[in-house]
C-alpha cells in the first residue's frame, strides 16, 4: 500500500526564474519546462498574479497555479525562482541565494 506518491528526483528542478520592476513588469523572465506557461501571454499573466501576491507579502514562498514559487525583494525589484509543487521550497531557494558568476 503506498500512503504517499512519490515523484522520482529530477535534476531540472527550476521551472523558471524572473525579475520583475516594483510595477511588476518584466524585467528579465526564462521558463525552463515546455509544458508550462507556454506562451509569452501566459507567463506575463502568471508574473502579474504573483507580482499582485507577493509584492506587499511579508513571506519568501508562495504556492501558485501548481508552482512553488520561492522570492525576494531588492529596493525595486522582485526575483522569483520557480519549481514544482512536489519540490523542496529549501532546494529552490538555495538556487536564488547562490552568487551569480
Amino acid at each position: 500500500m503506498i500512503l504517499y506518491p512519490f515523484q522520482e528526483p529530477t535534476l531540472y528542478i527550476v521551472k523558471g526564474m524572473c525579475i520583475l520592476d516594483n510595477e511588476g513588469n518584466r524585467i528579465l523572465a526564462k521558463y525552463y519546462d515546455k509544458n508550462i506557461l507556454t506562451t509569452t501571454k501566459e507567463q506575463k499573466a502568471f508574473e502579474k498574479n504573483l507580482f499582485n501576491k507577493t509584492h506587499r507579502a511579508n513571506a519568501e514562498i508562495i504556492m501558485l497555479d501548481g508552482l512553488t514559487c520561492v522570492y525576494k525583494s531588492n529596493v525595486d525589484l522582485f526575483f522569483y525562482v520557480m519549481g514544482s509543487s512536489h519540490e523542496n521550497e529549501v532546494f529552490i531557494r538555495i538556487v536564488m541565494s547562490q552568487p551569480m558568476q
